[in-house]
């Protein structure tokens, strides 16, 4: 991880705590020819070792965060942690987790996170130039159209 916000209203419609994932492949940068990459300074960013645990512990502590928010770089470029995380994270609450992912639907495989109650996949790559839209599911605009959320659990 590179990092954590501990109370986030911009990313969900409830308050969450927001992992910040260090890894990606910058496929947005390279499909568009350009670095259009609004997270592309965290490459340079230290990785953090953070445990799970103590992860969870602060989230337990928190009375205001209601959901756990995944996101870049990328964390399915992180999947063992994305997996490990969740794992822990149900063993004490079914809270929304939510993971915004520049990949398409059909580049990864997700059946492994089925298994977990209440989680959201927010899909698709940015494409600037785009019309900006709001996702029901998400509560917050994407902004680009072939972003959306897709409940999978």
């Amino acid at each position: 991880m590179i990092d954590v916000v501990f109370e986030d209203f911009v990313n969900y419609k409830k308050p969450s705590m927001v992992i910040e994932f260090p890894y990606c492949t910058f496929k947005c940068n390279h499909e568009c020819g350009k670095n259009i990459c609004q997270n592309y300074q965290l490459k340079d960013s230290e990785v953090l070792e953070l445990e799970p645990d103590d992860l969870i512990s602060e989230y337990s502590k928190d009375p205001v965060t209601e959901a756990v928010v995944m996101q870049g770089l990328e964390p399915f470029d992180s999947m063992d942690d994305v997996i490990i995380f969740i794992d822990r994270f149900r063993g004490s609450f079914d809270d929304d987790i939510v993971i915004y992912t520049g990949y398409n639907e059909n580049e990864i495989d997700v059946s492994s996170l089925k298994k977990y109650k209440n989680i959201t996949v927010k899909y698709g790559r940015y494409i600037p130039g785009q019309t900006p839209h709001f996702d029901k599911e998400l509560g917050v605009m994407l902004y680009s159209d072939n972003q959306y959320s897709k409940r999978i659990s």
